[in-house]
């Protein structure tokens, strides 16, 4: 049965996921003409942290488990997933035509839950995420390349004894993924010094500023043993899924440096492990991993060579008032009949 529509023609917005109340305030204020708001606090996970979108989920009775369900059935708009039950949102929600996602790379989430065979519209959060995880993109590399795990062990060890470093200018760097990210990135790399070298899965595009070669992605391990560095920062569809296997890491040079921001999946962990550890790799710097959390057991805690940010590396401060941003250009042209931004290619996978 679908859900009664409300009298006055507006839609109804909800917030599914946590979101500071200046935010809410913000929706609420856009189009009070044109849109409604549903926003339940006390339904929605508990944050613990800003901008997060998962938060610790909270146990319902009966009576809240119905308030919900009531929410779901107004909705025609929802900013974020319902976290309680996704793959259940085309039946739940009757009325849903769009979600304003808070992640840039939504594509196995919808794939998993098997609402890319919906025909609900998604748009995602890309391009607010590019500068903090181009930020430790470069954490990453001066992490390495000015040898902070060496100076960690000179300072526990009391030794103060004068060195020399490799690095960051002339080294050359491969970026696996050239969107808004990827270019993000390849600026930040050229103006220390760094050659840049990129690739994309699509041939005939021109190299984003900073990028002075351009490598088809099925041409990846050939140029693996003449970069210093690769970053990856590719979204993960089935082409990108082991992109970096065993023998690309074979193929890489002595003592590079890897930086993932992708997904734990674009690269074979158990074979960047086995090279970190013979000391093949020079150094980690991860944000993803094959499975998150990452393992208490897993081998990777115990590396020294190996930088850990636990799947955050993209989440500062101002991340709600960026994803808000699209958001409401979103909503001025969802209201307006134009194009969404950042709309979900199903076909891509992105």
């Amino acid at each position: 049965m679908t859900a009664a529509r409300d009298p006055a023609g507006k839609l109804t917005i909800l917030i599914a996921s946590p979101l500071e109340d200046e935010h809410v305030a913000r929706i609420r204020a856009f189009d009070p003409d044109r849109f409604d708001v549903i926003h339940e606090p006390e339904l929605l996970a508990k944050p613990r942290y800003v901008a997060d979108h998962g938060g610790e989920p909270r146990n319902f009775d009966e009576g809240q488990k119905a308030r919900w369900a009531n929410c779901l059935k107004r909705a025609d708009i929802f900013f974020d997933f319902d976290r309680l039950d996704a793959a259940g949102m085309p039946t739940n929600a009757p009325n849903l035509r769009w979600v304003q996602a808070t992640s840039s790379g939504i594509g196995e989430f919808l794939r998993r839950t098997g609402l890319d065979k919906s025909d609900i519209a998604f748009t995602t959060a890309s391009g607010v995420h590019a500068r903090p995880l181009a930020e430790f993109a470069m954490l990453g590399l001066l992490y390495f390349f000015r040898d902070v795990p060496y100076l960690n062990a000179e300072k526990q060890a009391h030794r103060y004894e004068r060195y020399t470093a490799q690095g960051l200018e002339g080294a050359r760097v491969l970026i696996v993924g050239l969107g808004s990210l990827g270019a993000t990135i390849a600026l930040d790399c050229a103006r220390f010094g760094v050659e840049v070298w990129g690739t994309r899965r699509r041939s005939g595009v021109e190299a984003p500023e900073g990028v002075s070669r351009m490598i088809d992605q099925r041409d990846i391990k050939s140029v693996l043993p003449e970069v210093d560095a690769v970053i990856l920062c590719c979204p993960l569809t089935e082409e990108t899924r082991g992109l970096i296997g065993v023998d690309e890491i074979a193929a890489l040079k002595p003592g590079s440096v890897i930086v993932n921001i992708s997904r734990g999946q674009v690269i074979d962990e158990a074979a960047m492990i086995k090279a970190l550890c013979s000391g093949h790799i020079k150094g980690a710097a991860l944000d993803v991993f094959e499975v998150e959390p990452l393992p208490k057991d897993s081998q990777l805690w115990d590396l020294p060579n190996v930088l850990i940010s636990p799947h955050s590396a993209s989440t500062v401060g101002l991340e709600n008032t960026r994803i808000v941003d699209i958001f409401l250009d979103n909503l001025g042209r969802f209201a307006a009949g134009q194009p969404l931004r950042n709309l979900y290619d199903r076909e891509s996978g992105y």
